[in-house]
């Protein structure tokens, strides 16, 4: 049992040491990550490098054939629709129900405050606090299948969101307003008005993103927030 349990926290760190390369982009899809260079870099079996990869490949991250080295997923225009769509219908119901009982969650309330104070500092620092903010208003549904839901598209949603910010798509005072808005109109009971401004949110990423990587804007793009300080 012990050792099983030590294999398992030694996948579990070259994952996340591998993820969080990806994420900063330090990783890239040029780059083809074999079992045997990845065993060799980290100091591992072969086995546990597989491991690591293979857990990887089922969040999205890293993409591989049969039999062929893996790559870090490369980001097409219709992929973010499909990423960003999918977020969109689960946290919109999400905003509806969280309105009815005017249920305001603390941790999205403080994950929005931890935006707020690095708002000066490398635009990918806005990524982790983000990510939490919508996590925790997944979760404070307290339906344990739509949280796994949502978890299963987190680490590609953490992905656009880096490449968002990487690019400087979104400017780090209206993404924490817009937060503070939809904390208010739920607070509010204004269920519907929270899932409206969340598709404005969402989509002003969406659009912008597809169009740097190559796809047509969509006019969400262009949307022009009266909550901008």
């Amino acid at each position: 049992m012990v050792a099983r349990v030590t294999a398992t926290s030694i996948v579990d760190a070259i994952a996340n040491d591998l993820r969080s390369r990806i994420l900063e982009g330090e990783l890239t899809s040029e780059a083809a990550l074999t079992e045997t260079d990845m065993a060799a870099s980290y100091d591992v079996a072969r086995p546990t490098a597989k491991a690591a990869i293979e857990k990887l490949v089922s969040e999205g991250l890293l993409v591989r054939g049969a039999h062929k080295s893996a790559r870090v997923a490369e980001l097409g225009p219709d992929s973010v629709r499909d990423i960003y769509l999918a977020r969109a219908y689960l946290e919109s119901e999400v905003l509806r129900r969280l309105a009815l009982t005017r249920t305001v969650p603390h941790g999205a309330v403080q994950a929005n405050l931890d935006i707020a104070a690095v708002a000066g500092d490398s635009p990918l620092a806005v990524v982790e606090p983000d990510m939490r903010f919508h996590t925790s208003l997944i979760d404070a549904v307290g339906n344990e299948r739509i949280s796994k839901m949502y978890r299963s598209l987190v680490s590609e949603v953490r992905l656009c969101m880096a490449r968002v910010q990487s690019l400087n798509l979104l400017d780090t005072a209206l993404i924490q307003a817009e937060h503070q808005r939809l904390l208010e109109l739920i607070a509010e009971g204004d269920g519907a008005g929270a899932a409206r401004l969340l598709d404005e949110h969402l989509g002003r990423a969406r659009e912008r993103l597809a169009a740097a990587i190559g796809g047509e804007a969509g006019p969400e793009a262009h949307l022009v927030s009266t909550l901008h300080p």
